[in-house]
């Protein structure tokens, strides 16, 4: 299998548990407005990899992961939308499993439907798959459209799916200001991940413009022009509200 690949990183130490060499997709059909990779949107852009040979670059690094000895880290899938590569991802992530190695899938979940033929290649994929970072933009539906141009029924569907195939999941969301940071929606994302059997950690990522220059380098319009990032206390409250402590 080939995959369109935007960038590579060998020692990523946010996204996912220990060190991780993190392999950065190229594609997105989301169009967030607080994007920090605009650039990754393209399905046309990047380098064409196979899984095998990103997988023998990925291996290199194998001295990163190890600790005392140990495993302490792995390989992760981000983006861009890994689930637009799912059959590439899948075969990577089966030699990643092959050489014992810790897989993180770092997911939107836009892609995500319950009909064939996608859902049994996603179940393939999930084989191989040993954590999934769902980031998660928006719980109301009509606001999710609004931010990202796409609504949020299937994510929610997807999250609790793989709940009760038993999945582990980290839960992440972007706190914006004036845009995800009221309190309603976090009280209604608090009650999904109630929900979920399979949460093992939550985490507030404080929204930032240190993706504004690409924006401008692309001669696309930034939509959240004049809005700061939020204050320690608004990240505070949303911790509060999703009960991190409780999963971190």
């Amino acid at each position: 299998m080939e995959g369109r690949i935007h960038s590579l990183e060998s020692f990523g130490l946010v996204d996912g548990p220990g060190v991780r060499y993190v392999v950065f997709v190229q594609g997105c059909r989301m169009r967030c407005k607080y994007c920090h990779n605009p650039e990754t949107w393209s399905m046309e852009g990047g380098e064409i990899w196979t899984a095998k040979d990103l997988f023998e670059r990925a291996y290199r690094y194998k001295s990163y992961w190890m600790k005392n000895g140990k495993l302490n880290g792995g390989i992760t899938v981000s983006g861009g939308e890994p689930l637009l590569q799912t059959e590439f991802v899948t075969e990577f992530f089966g030699y990643a499993k092959e050489k014992g190695i810790h897989t993180t899938l770092d997911t939107a979940g836009n892609p995500f439907t319950m009909e064939e033929p996608y859902l049994s290649k996603f179940n393939k994929l999930m084989e191989v798959t040993d954590l999934i970072m769902l980031d998660f933009k928006e719980i109301v539906n009509d606001k999710h459209k609004q931010l990202t141009g796409w609504e949020n029924e299937n994510i929610i569907q997807m999250a609790r799916y793989m709940s009760d195939m038993g999945k582990d999941m980290w839960i992440r969301h972007v706190l914006v200001p004036g845009l995800t940071d009221d309190e309603e929606g976090l009280y209604m994302l608090r009650d999904l991940i109630r929900e979920l059997k399979t949460v093992r950690k939550v985490e507030i990522l404080p929204y930032h413009t240190l993706g504004l220059a690409k924006w401008d380098k692309l001669n696309i319009k930034y939509p959240l022009e004049g809005i700061d990032p939020p204050t320690p206390e608004q990240v505070a409250r949303a911790e509060e509200i999703l009960e991190v402590d409780k999963y971190n």
